[in-house]
């Protein structure tokens, strides 16, 4: 009987709510409703202009991403195009792995999804053992890694899949959450919430670089010896 009542009262706390959001969408709406009426055929051409001018400025700035190669996942050869690949774009998100790491496999899966989605934001893959300039100054010891670049520096990493949920399986969506955490794509969920479902059990900080580091070797996430 306790537990029904409990059930109750939770249901109209929560049916209230919902009419309290619908209600706050609704004057929102005539609001603005109000204010297009008000308008004189001057002040609606005007606005008109503005967003045909905000819709222009957005196609051209994806015209530009685009031609900048963004809006795929790329391989680059060498440590030489990643300085000129980073210098062009704000944002990079560039993929150290090995061939023989099963764990890049799968974050090339992902990444190549999130690549089309976020085209405000270059994807890049570069083979570690072809780059160990880059490796050691970026001081990357673990396969695979993330290095996320803003304004040619490097903000952040991703190191193996602890941030990731701990699992090999872990989504798209978790992926997209935590390069969101780090400001390198345009993240439109609540970074407060990874999708992750086992939040409390993963836990929600972020992987320190040093923590899996050993000297002089680079050693993939996924290796006995991590």
């Amino acid at each position: 009987m306790a537990a029904d009542t409990s059930v109750d009262i939770l249901q109209k706390v929560l049916e209230n709510e919902i009419l309290q959001s619908t209600k706050v969408v609704e004057e929102h709406l005539d609001a603005e409703i109000q204010k297009l009426d008000q308008m004189d055929e001057d002040e609606l051409e005007r606005l008109k202009q503005r967003r045909l001018e905000a819709l222009k400025k957005s196609q051209q700035q994806k015209q530009e991403w685009l031609s900048k190669g963004h809006g795929e996942y790329r391989e680059i050869p060498s440590e030489r195009d990643f300085f000129q690949e980073v210098k062009e774009s704000k944002n990079v998100v560039c993929h150290f792995y090995r061939d023989t790491t099963f764990r890049c496999q799968i974050m090339d899966k992902h990444l190549t999804v999130l690549a089309k989605k976020h085209i405000e934001t270059k994807f890049l893959k570069l083979n570690a053992e072809k780059s160990p300039f880059l490796c050691e100054r970026l001081r990357i010891k673990v396969i695979p890694t993330l290095a996320l670049i803003k304004d040619g520096k490097t903000q952040d990493y991703v190191v193996g899949f602890t941030d990731l949920g701990n699992t090999d399986d872990f989504t798209t969506e978790t992926l997209e959450w935590r390069l969101g955490c780090s400001d390198v794509i345009n993240y439109s969920g609540n970074l407060m919430e990874p999708p992750f479902q086992s939040q409390k059990k993963y836990g929600t900080s972020f992987t320190k670089l040093d923590k899996k580091t050993i000297r002089g070797k680079i050693y993939d996430s996924d290796s006995d010896d991590d």
